[in-house]
Formats: structure tokens, sequence, C-alpha cells
């Protein structure tokens, strides 16, 4: 017997959105754009090299990659709502132990361990998965949104941070962090995150309403995989969604994808700075580039939610080929307008990645298994991810300039954007399992 809630008149799936935003905000505030800002001020006084610097975010990379196939699969099994909590609370016990460390040991267990966790299991896959559940004709406009406010926190938290630390030093700027988490982070999250997907409250996705009413639950369930499959969405395990083409091209469009992007948020700022400006300047400049991708999230959501799946692939090709641009751009000259035109255009197409991608492994693989999907993936990617910054941070040492990552960069971007478009839809499996059956 199904129990039928009485929800406000606002789908209850656009307070989850909203939670995941404002969670979005703060935590990839700090830990993607802000770490940027912290960079330099945790080398100086530690007193550590741009590469050994680098490694704590690669630490949390491995961690994510490690932690992303069982941190799926619990979510797909027992809903998101716990492990988003215990994610948060991470995550601001981290921050606020920032105060305390003295060695790169301790740094590396504190920002790289404690933080890169908090962050690998609150605001990734456990949030994607809540959001994906409960949307699936407007997912795309409901996941852009999520990214949306993940924008707004290299336009918003970035440049408070970069004011923080110079009224207040890196130590109480992660501190303060740490607070406004715990304190806004973890009431969210209880009131606004379910455990499973609507048709387990007697809704379905989109706050759509079924034909007649029923108690039946089974009834309501399948209901919901006939609503998905008007936008030709099929449920896929994550052994069947393996067994596809479409999953690995995937991964191999996406692993230079992760190793720019990684490398871009820890750098940008020191390879500013390197160029004579000033330290807010450049945070600001970052915020830019942040600013810039934020009407593309939304934009390549609502567009998504309107075009045929079998289009996506050429969506996602356009989007990196607009970051490889962007890279191109600057390498051609390294003037002041040219670093704000490749701030802006690297921004837009990292907008319309961003959104797309959740989208788009949802669309061809459905909503039972996205977590452990999702997972898996992120796991595979890894090894790049890991190597990105530190890579990055080699070459300056060794070279004094960041310019030979750069080209790499560019080639990879669009090496990327030429193989996305055979990621064709997959054909749906000769099996459609119980929503029960995820791997």
């Amino acid at each position: 017997m199904i129990r039928k809630r009485q929800f406000p008149r606002i789908f209850f799936g656009w307070w989850t959105v909203l939670t995941s935003g404002i969670l979005n905000l703060w935590g990839y505030g700090y830990y993607a754009y802000g770490f940027s800002a912290l960079f330099k001020p945790i080398a100086a006084d530690l007193g550590l090299s741009r590469a050994i610097t680098s490694v704590a975010a690669s630490i949390g990379r491995l961690e994510g990659g490690l932690e992303s196939p069982v941190t799926g699969w619990i979510t797909d099994k027992f809903g998101p709502k716990w492990i988003v909590l215990i994610g948060v609370a991470i995550i601001g016990a981290g921050l606020i132990l920032m105060n305390y460390i003295d060695s790169v040991w301790g740094y590396y267990l504190v920002w790289g361990v404690m933080v890169g966790t908090g962050c690998n299991i609150a605001l990734s896959i456990p949030l994607d998965v809540a959001i994906t559940n409960w949307f699936v004709k407007k997912r795309g406009i409901a996941l852009s949104t999520k990214w949306f406010f993940s924008g707004l926190s290299g336009v918003l938290v970035l440049p408070l941070i970069a004011w923080l630390l110079t009224v207040q030093g890196w130590r109480m700027t992660c501190v303060t962090g740490g607070i406004v988490m715990l304190l806004a982070g973890l009431p969210l999250v209880w009131f606004f995150v379910r455990q499973r997907r609507p048709e387990y409250y007697g809704l379905l996705p989109d706050g759509s309403t079924y034909g007649e009413e029923t108690a039946d639950a089974s009834q309501i369930i399948e209901r919901g995989v006939q609503y998905a499959a008007e936008v030709n969405e099929v449920e896929f395990t994550l052994r069947q969604a393996m067994r596809t083409p479409a999953f690995w091209i995937i991964i191999a469009a996406y692993v230079p994808l992760g190793l720019v992007q990684g490398a871009v948020n820890i750098h940008l700022i020191p390879l500013l700075t390197d160029m004579g400006i000033d330290a807010v300047k450049a945070a600001a400049m970052m915020a830019t580039m942040v600013g810039a991708s934020i009407p593309a999230r939304l934009l390549g959501g609502f567009i998504a939610d309107r075009v045929r799946i079998g289009r996506l692939r050429f969506l996602m090709g356009g989007a990196l080929m607009i970051q490889a641009l962007g890279f191109g751009l600057f390498l051609m000259n390294q003037s002041m307008p040219m670093i704000y035109t490749f701030l802006v255009v690297y921004g837009l197409g990292v907008g319309m990645d961003i959104s797309l991608t959740p989208l788009m492994r949802a669309r061809y693989f459905g909503r039972k298994a996205f977590g452990s999907i999702h997972g898996v993936s992120m796991m595979i990617m890894t090894p790049i991810g890991i190597a990105a910054p530190i890579y990055a941070g080699w070459v300056y040492d060794t070279t004094g300039t960041y310019l030979t990552a750069l080209t790499l960069f560019t080639a990879l971007l669009a090496f990327a954007a030429i193989i996305f478009p055979f990621a064709r839809p997959p054909k749906p499996p000769a099996e459609i399992t119980d929503i029960r059956k995820i791997v």
C-alpha cells in the first residue's frame, strides 16, 4: 500500500533542486573555485611548491574515483538523503579543521581526504540522483538550475573568499566556510531531500498526474516507467549500460574534459597573478569565466529538454569545441582583452557541458541505476583527473610557464569534441528488469 502524501502546490522536486543548488553554491565555492584563491596563501604558509600544493586536490579526485561506484550503488539502493547529510557534515568539519593544520600531511588529510570526501559524496552523485529521480521531461532545466547555483559560487562565493583572505587570512576563511555549511546545509537536506523517486510518495515525475486514483505502489511505479518512455527513456542496469558503445565513447570524451577542468579550476588564479594581475582582480576575472557559464548552464538544460535524444551528442560536441576555441584564442595572444575573451568563451562551453553531462546519462540509461553508472564512469576517468593539477603544477615548476600545459589542453578538448558525436543513443536492453535491479 502506498501512502499518498499531501505536498504543497509547488512540486516537491523543485525544493530538492533549490537545496541542491544552495549546497553547490557554498560547497563548490570553496572546494572547486575557492581553492584557486586559497592556493598561494596555503603554499606560502606551509612552504610548498605548486606541484605539492596541487596534490591535495588530486587526493580528493582519487577518493572520488574510488568512492563513486560505492556512493552511486548506495544512493541507487537506499536513496540519497543520508549520504548527503553525512557528506555535508564532513565538509563542514573539514573546513573548520583547516585552521589547525601545520604540516603538509595535515593539509593532505584535512583538505584532500576530509573536504574532498565530503564534496564527493554530498555534492555530486547523490544530488544528481535525487533530481534525476524526480524529473524526466523537465530534467534538463532542473539539473541546469542546480548547476546555475554552482556557477554562482564562482561569481558570489569566490570574490567573498578573496576578500576574506585579505581581512582574516586563509585559516579563518576556511572556518567561516565550515560553519556556514553546517548551519545551513544540514537542515536543508533533512527537510528537502527524499530517499526515493516520487512514485513512492504517490506522485509522478515533473509534478505530472496519473489518470485514475490508485493505492497500489506497483501500478504507480509502472506508470512512472511509462511516463519516462514517452521521451524514449529506458531503464538500464549497470551491466547493460556497460555493454553499450555509448557508455565507453562518453567516457573517452570525458577523460580530457576532466583533465582540463580540474587543472583550470586550481591553476587559473596563479596563472593570472603570474602575469602581474592583483590577486583580488584575478579572482574577479575567474568569476567572469564562471559568470559567463551561468546563462549557458540554463540554456543547455532548456534546449536539451526540447530536442530529441539523438541530438544531445551534437550539443555536447559543440560545447567541447567552444572550450577548445577559448584556449586557442588565449594561446594566440595573451593581451588583457584576449584574456577576457578566453574566459568568456571557455566559460560558455563549460556551462553547456556541465548541464548536459548528467542529463545525457539519464536520457541514455534511465533512472534506476543512474548513480551506479555515473559512479563507475567517474572511477574509470579518475587517473587522468588525478594527474591533471599535478601535471600543470609540474609544468610551471620546471618551465616557469603554463603554456605547454595549455597547448595540450587545447588539443585534448578538440579531440573530445570530434569523438562525442559518435556516442549514439543505445538500443533498449533485451530485458527490461524491475526498477529495484540496479546492477
